[in-house]
């Protein structure tokens, strides 16, 4: 798994916005101007672009995998890793090491969860003299400003190591590799680019596991004839095309009606409209979302309509899970482990200090079920709701505080 690098984000929000007006048919509708799915389950076939049969089929595989490493620190174990040397890194005061982080933003709850979980783990790493100076930039989302990020860091000459989570693949894929040529390690997480030349590749397992596991639950929960809305955020993203090809992989062999798919841009009162205009058209059994941190405005275009809610696959985000367990809801959260943000730090540490390191570092992605909802739930009840459940970071400095007060 080596080869090409391909983004694997959790539900990273773009500039671009796409939302539906409400006077239009909705955009997956049959139809709209660009068609749904408007001729039934026989049209759910992946578009080839962002379908991989056999990338698909190794991460539900690993799934059922269990990871090297301590249950008690998901951050630290890995899937089937292959270890390498990085002793060629090693530097004589990893303490005075400058480490340069190129984020493409924070502009959605699960990325600020995650940034807040990783400035933390920068403080304990600092205090245990692993690394020294931490330095950020942030692209707001932008490639250009990110591009000029990493070269800015390239050229200051004194960053010991540098992380990097790109806003897209293919467009920062150079200035990645500039990065490498620079001669300093460069870690790449959450999101991939279209090369090997970094260290380590830091993920879950990826977009396909996220899309199978929701489409899954639907397909076991509802009656075969039962209707499903797919909800997404953005075009083009490929972690957000790999989850919807997952569900079009299984929604198509499954006795499910896809009533259409909707762009939403992440927007909650999109996404309420958008549901209350495929409500007055008939029922919704089911809901489908890419990323379900607007899970709870689509719940509410149900009970504005007096309708039963529909079974549901959300996110790990505490308002839907809140909602989950106050309603009783038929539902389960899907996981882009948020906790990832911890592992390029350490990784950063590791290898100054000469460590080994998996040259891909695959982190375990298990969705939240019913059985578990109480628990997490316990284990956040102080955090605010647009926090992610799995951020692990409980045993970190600023715990809760830094969260809490965000």
């Amino acid at each position: 798994m080596r080869g090409t690098r391909v983004l694997l984000a959790g539900a990273a929000s773009l500039a671009l916005m796409l939302t539906a007006c409400t006077t239009d048919a909705p955009e997956g509708d049959p139809d709209s101007a660009d068609g749904g799915n408007g001729e039934g389950n026989g049209s759910l076939t992946p578009d080839a672009e962002w379908f991989d049969q056999a990338e698909f089929d190794a991460q539900l595989a690993q799934r059922g995998i269990t990871p090297e490493g301590s249950d008690d620190e998901p951050w630290m174990q890995a899937i089937e890793p292959d270890w390498i040397d990085t002793s060629e890194f090693a530097i004589d005061d990893p303490e005075e090491a400058t480490v340069c982080f190129s984020n493409a933003s924070v502009s959605n709850p699960w990325r600020v969860t995650g940034f807040i979980t990783m400035e933390q783990q920068v403080e304990a790493l600092v205090d245990e003299g692993r690394i020294g100076d931490f330095r950020v930039s942030d692209a707001a989302d932008d490639d250009n400003q990110q591009i000029s990020d990493i070269q800015a860091f390239v050229d200051a000459g004194d960053c010991d190591a540098i992380i990097i989570s790109p806003s897209t693949t293919a467009t920062l894929t150079p200035a990645v590799e500039t990065a490498c040529d620079s001669g300093v390690p460069v870690i790449v997480f959450d999101r991939g680019v279209n090369s090997d030349c970094m260290v380590t590749f830091i993920h879950p397992i990826g977009g396909y596991a996220y899309g199978a596991d929701a489409a899954d639950f639907l397909v076991e929960n509802l009656e075969p004839g039962s209707t499903v809305l797919a909800l997404r955020i953005l075009p083009g993203v490929d972690v957000l095309e790999h989850r919807w090809a997952a569900a079009q992989q299984i929604f198509g062999d499954s006795e499910l009606e896809v009533l259409g798919f909707e762009f939403t841009g992440g927007d909650g009162a999109a996404i309420k409209d958008l549901v209350s205009q495929h409500l007055q058209r008939g029922s919704v059994d089911g809901i489908w979302m890419d990323a379900g941190d607007g899970a709870v405005a689509g719940l509410e275009a149900f009970e504005d309509a007096g309708q039963p809610y529909p079974v549901i696959a959300g996110e790990d985000e505490l308002s839907f899970m809140r909602k989950w367990d106050e309603e009783g809801l038929t539902a389960i959260a899907p996981v882009y482990s948020n906790f990832q943000w911890r592992t390029p730090v350490i990784a950063a540490g590791m290898i100054l200090a000469g460590e080994e390191v998996p040259s891909e570092w695959i982190l375990p992605q298990e969705p939240i079920r019913q059985d578990e909802l109480g628990d997490y739930l316990d284990l956040n009840s102080d955090m605010p709701s647009l926090h992610y459940a799995k951020f692990g970071g409980e045993d970190l400095p600023g715990f809760p505080e830094a969260w809490t007060e965000r």
